[in-house]
């Protein structure tokens, strides 16, 4: 049944149909900041980007950045600090240390080159975090995973697994100057507690570097005792060190927990990476069947028409 506003629109349209037609385009509803020409705002733009940023990875790279960066620093300064004392106090013989001389200077050239892979590597691994998080933040759009992609995924899983066990080596040898600082240090504190008490002479009281095995046992003198021993302990070189030791060591633990951390991401990404391949096939397989289905009804159709 039509209705009387009905019949009245048919019949202004017939009376007028020469005149031009109004033509009425759909607007899409605004949301939030966006204008009406389109174009999003700072808001929802900003809300993108903080979107895209893999924020585990950023945290595990400062981390690695810090700890790399203490070690390196630190590392190198306490060295150069060690053998300073030790020319100073324990071998006066440049022969008697001169073995423990060069491998402190390769330690310290081996101290820039762990600085700048590490500089790189972190870089490359935030790079890669960035990578797969576009991988699972665009799986069902145009976003396609490569086989080369997945590879090298797990083959940083696999490099980050063997830097992780040779810097929990590095952690443990990092401990050991500070285990003989501190015994040094130790001694120091009862020397300076029996000066007290006249009956235990302060002679006696000795520290001997040639029980490490950091200098030959020909090494003259080879230990301190007493007001020499005091004297070392009171330099600013040996607290220096001392407290360099600790934070190198404090850094190279940070940067340990780091690369567990990378490697946990990385694991977790390798496996986003593979169900997401293994999705694209699926939506490969199901597009292609769709459109065999599409092409048998279109075949069907212009048979029907051409047998009517």
């Amino acid at each position: 049944v039509i209705t009387r506003p009905e019949m009245e629109i048919g019949r202004y349209h017939w009376m007028y149909r020469s005149s031009r037609p109004h033509r009425y385009h759909h607007v899409p509803g605004l949301r939030g900041n966006v204008s009406p020409l389109g174009i999003q705002g700072c808001f929802e733009c900003c809300i993108k980007c903080l979107g895209g940023v893999p924020y585990a990875s950023l945290v595990a790279t400062i981390l690695c950045f810090s700890g790399v960066a203490l070690f390196c620093g630190c590392g190198h300064v306490a060295l150069t600090g060690t053998v300073s004392i030790l020319e100073q106090h324990f071998s006066t013989t440049a022969s008697d240390h001169a073995l423990l001389s060069e491998v402190i200077q390769l330690m310290q050239y081996v101290i820039y080159g762990i600085a700048s892979f590490f500089f790189l590597y972190g870089i490359i691994l935030l790079a890669e975090g960035f990578y797969t998080t576009s991988a699972v933040k665009e799986l069902h759009g145009e976003f396609k995973t490569t086989a080369c992609g997945r590879c090298i995924s797990g083959m940083f899983v696999f490099l980050t697994y063997v830097l992780g066990v040779a810097w929990l080596g590095v952690f443990g040898f990092s401990a050991v100057p500070v285990f003989m600082f501190y015994n040094i240090w130790s001694t120091c504190e009862v020397l300076k507690s029996f000066q007290a008490n006249v009956t235990v002479p302060g002679d006696q009281i000795c520290v001997d570097i040639r029980q490490y095995g950091i200098i030959p046992w020909n090494a003259v003198p080879g230990k301190a005792c007493g007001p020499i021993l005091e004297n070392i302990c009171n330099t600013n070189e040996f607290y220096m060190s001392y407290h360099l030791f600790i934070v190198a060591c404090a850094g190279a633990g940070a940067t340990v927990i780091a690369l567990i951390h990378f490697l946990m991401i990385l694991s977790s990404n390798w496996a986003y990476l593979k169900d997401a391949s293994k999705m694209q096939a699926y939506q490969d397989i199901k597009a292609k069947e769709e459109q065999e289905l599409q092409d048998i009804q279109s075949r069907s159709k212009e048979q029907l028409n051409s047998y009517t």
